[in-house]
């Protein structure tokens, strides 16, 4: 390896590594695993977004916004659109519009609150958002095909574990400042 400035490669494997190049030799492993969960959540989620825009001209929020509702085939009202995607009622109008424009959703007003809209996918947009979601299973799966399925299985168990203790730990709404 003559001529390979150390430095800059160290600086190349750093960036390559993401969140993990922070970790050090010394830290404890708690804080090394979150490092590299937050890795490859961030790759992968990059990986997936930019597959998205150059398979199908779409956004992340728009794949998850048609996801929400292709699980509800009646539809959801916006406010439980926006809480379920984890987003400002403004974000799901400016989506909505959007999808509205494109022909993959419709708006109606409920019948039991006048006040309120529902929103559901349009025969064109189910078609739609059935190719993608075809297409994105492909992609986990080939991200993920470097694991078998042993392992894919114990890290699936271990994250579950993970997950429900944290959830016993979660302070109370009433716990909360």
């Amino acid at each position: 390896m003559a001529g390979r400035d150390p430095a800059r490669a160290q600086l190349r494997d750093a960036r390559e590594l993401g969140h993990e190049a922070r970790a050090r030799a010394g830290d404890r492993a708690a804080l090394k695993l979150w490092l590299r969960m937050l890795s490859c959540t961030t790759q992968i989620e990059a990986e997936i977004r930019r597959r998205l825009r150059a398979g199908f001209g779409i956004s992340l929020a728009r794949f998850d916004y048609l996801a929400q509702l292709h699980r509800r085939p009646d539809g959801l009202r916006m406010r439980d659109l926006s809480r379920s995607l984890m987003v400002t009622g403004g974000n799901v109008t400016g989506l909505t519009d959007e999808l509205e424009r494109d022909g993959l959703v419709v708006r109606e007003s409920s019948p039991t609150d006048r006040r309120s809209w529902i929103v559901r996918l349009t025969p064109q947009g189910r078609r739609s958002f059935e190719a993608m979601a075809h297409a994105h299973e492909g992609w986990i799966l080939e991200l993920f095909a470097g694991l078998d399925d042993r392992g894919l299985g114990q890290l699936y168990t271990r994250l579950g574990e993970l997950r429900v203790t944290m959830m016993r730990n979660e302070p109370s709404p009433e716990d909360t400042p």
